[in-house]
This record gives structure tokens, C-alpha cells and sequence, in this order.
């Protein structure tokens, strides 16, 4: 059997990660262009749990637009971002924090 098959320990998760870097480039792309202040966009990678979370935090007035009404906005991001990391073989989940 090929080292793929092999189940990962919490060392090798964040190399897993790495392989996603499309998922974080996606999610970059797309907050910054939703926002006003771009340069406030913060990703971060945390990687405790079985997936990798992807953490947001923008300026605090742009929030609401990444959010959007009923989260829906949010909800969009997460699907295409979730897309992204598959492509990589990856699997992410998104989190925006206040």
C-alpha cells in the first residue's frame, strides 16, 4: 500500500494543508473583494480538529458584508472554498471571527 492510504497522525495534517494552499488563495481572493478595507483581510490556518479551519477576520465594518443577509454571502464563500480544497484534496471548513 502507498503511503497515501496511510492514516495521518497531527504532525502530517498541516502538511495535508499545504497541499490546500488553493482553498487559502480562494478565500483570499474572495473576502478582498467583498470588503472595503482589503488590507485588514487576515487568513489564518488552524489545524487541532480532523480538518483544517480556515479563520477570517476583517475590519470590523466589513463584517456584515462578508457575512450578508442571513449568511448567505458566508455560506457562498464556504461552498467555493470548500471546492478549492477538493481540487487539492483537502478537506477545510471556514470560520469568520469578529
Amino acid at each position: 500500500m502507498s503511503d497515501a492510504n496511510v492514516e495521518d497522525n497531527g504532525e502530517d495534517v498541516a502538511d495535508d494543508f499545504a497541499g490546500a494552499a488553493t482553498a487559502q488563495s480562494v478565500l483570499t481572493y474572495l473576502t478582498k473583494s467583498i470588503v472595503e478595507d482589503p488590507d485588514a483581510v487576515e487568513v489564518g490556518v488552524n489545524n487541532s480538529g480532523e480538518r483544517s479551519t480556515l479563520e477570517v477576520s476583517v475590519a470590523p465594518g466589513d463584517m456584515g458584508r462578508v457575512i450578508g443577509k442571513r449568511g448567505r454571502v458566508a455560506n457562498a464563500i464556504r461552498t467555493v472554498v470548500r471546492a478549492a480544497a477538493v481540487r487539492d484534496g483537502a478537506e477545510v471548513d471556514v470560520e469568520f471571527l469578529d
